[in-house]
Formats: C-alpha cells, sequence, structure tokens
C-alpha cells in the first residue's frame, strides 16, 4: 500500500480535500476508489465534470482545475482509524498547501474533515461564513462515501451548489 500523491497547482478551481485514503485507494494509488464511493458520480451528475470519470483519472483533472489533497495521507479503513497525532500534522500541512496553491475554492469532502481542520462543530452544508485562508473559499459536502445515510438527492444539490460556486 502506498501513499497517494497530492494533485495540486496554482490556479486551481477546487482543491478536493478528503479524511485520507481508503485501503482500496492505497492500493490502486487513486483517490475515491472504492467501489462504492459516490464521488465520480457526484461530480459528474452535479455537473462538474462532462462524463464520469474513473478513479484512474484523478490526476488529470488537474487540467480542468480541480485537484485532489487529503489532511491525512495514510490509508485507512475507516476515518476512526485516524490518530489525534494525525489530525493534528495534517492540519497544518492542509493549511500550508491552503496558502501556497490558494485555489479558488477548498471543498472538504465531508463535514469531519472541515471539522477535523478547524476544531469547530456544527458545520453547515456549503459556503462557511468564515474563509481560513484569505481568498480562498471553503465549501463543505457531504463525504461520498457509500456509507453515507444522507438520500443522494440531497447530497447532489450541495454538489451542484459548489458548481455555480465557480461559474
Amino acid at each position: 500500500m502506498s501513499l497517494i500523491p497530492d494533485s495540486v497547482a496554482q490556479g486551481l478551481k477546487i482543491l478536493f480535500i478528503g479524511y485520507n485514503p481508503s485501503l482500496t485507494s492505497g492500493e490502486v494509488g487513486h483517490n475515491y476508489a472504492g467501489k462504492n464511493n459516490r464521488f465520480w458520480k457526484l461530480l459528474h451528475d452535479a455537473g462538474l465534470t462532462e462524463r464520469k470519470m474513473s478513479p484512474t483519472e484523478d490526476r488529470n483533472l488537474i487540467a480542468i482545475g480541480y485537484g485532489f489533497t487529503n489532511i491525512v495521507a495514510r490509508p485507512t479503513r475507516r476515518a476512526d482509524e485516524i490518530t489525534k497525532l494525525e489530525y493534528a500534522e495534517g492540519r497544518v500541512l492542509l493549511a500550508q498547501k491552503l496558502q501556497r496553491y490558494r485555489p479558488q475554492v477548498a471543498c472538504f469532502v465531508g463535514k469531519g474533515v472541515y471539522e477535523q481542520y478547524t476544531r469547530q462543530k456544527d458545520i453547515p452544508w456549503g459556503t462557511q461564513p468564515q474563509a481560513t485562508v484569505e481568498g480562498v473559499v471553503d465549501f463543505v459536502a457531504p463525504s461520498s462515501s457509500g456509507l453515507v445515510r444522507m438520500p443522494y438527492p440531497e447530497i447532489l444539490h450541495i454538489y451542484q451548489e459548489l458548481k455555480k460556486l465557480i461559474e
């Protein structure tokens, strides 16, 4: 199992930020590769990509302004396996990445990711009232994991709001 390299650059429209890679993603070396993960379907259904992409195309999306990183690099089966120390180190590294690359939108894929990053609770979906990095919009979207119990149409609506934000 290997770490998945970040896919980041200056001038991104969206930097997607996950908890950490799944074991499947770690095995294949690509983001959101779990068979029950709906990330790629959501991007397409929300109009963020012209077609449904596959996880192996993740690094190609940098060409259309989408990048990928995680708050923790180590692959795990579940997010609750991430240690407090890993989150603490990840917060610092993520803040540095956002300062350096300054994407138009930092999209946190899961409320828990944003909660871990900001150490805030009661986070609303969508655009956050206070940016953590000046000039970068913080946007919180539901996790795309198949374990999420929120109905797909509600999740999709939030991703459609992300699409509107970058237009």
